[in-house]
């Protein structure tokens, strides 16, 4: 599943879901990469 995430004040990241973290926040995997951040509504 895609999803969308926020990282500082203006940079959204697509990418597949990987899993969810205590604090609210998400990880996203695009490529090789996997991102950390706040999820888009």
């Amino acid at each position: 599943m895609f999803r969308t995430i926020k990282l500082g004040t203006c940079v959204l990241i697509q990418g597949i879901f990987v899993r969810s973290l205590p604090d609210g926040r998400i990880q996203i995997a695009d490529g090789d990469k996997v991102y950390t951040g706040l999820p888009v509504s």
